[in-house]
């Protein structure tokens, strides 16, 4: 594997990472006992639904999500041709 390449999924993880931190963080200040789990099920939490800046911060962790998701998706599509 490409050194880039290994360090572009650091990257992105550390990024992920760190925005799991932030939602989580948010969604402790609507609901104080929420756990990772319920911050990957928000729709148990009517509030955290209702929440513009939980959504802001959720949205940014899927966008990073779906990056990584990509990413891997394309090397698996490289190392096959």
């Amino acid at each position: 594997m490409p050194k880039n390449r290994k360090s572009t999924e650091k990257l992105i993880q550390k990024m992920i990472d760190h925005q799991q931190s932030r939602v989580l963080k948010v969604a402790r200040e609507i609901v104080p006992n929420a756990t990772p789990e319920d911050i990957r099920n928000p729709q148990d939490f009517p509030q955290l639904l209702a929440d513009s800046i939980f959504n802001y911060e959720d949205g940014i962790l899927t966008g990073y999500l779906s990056l990584q998701t990509a990413l891997r998706n394309q090397i698996k599509t490289e190392d096959f041709e």
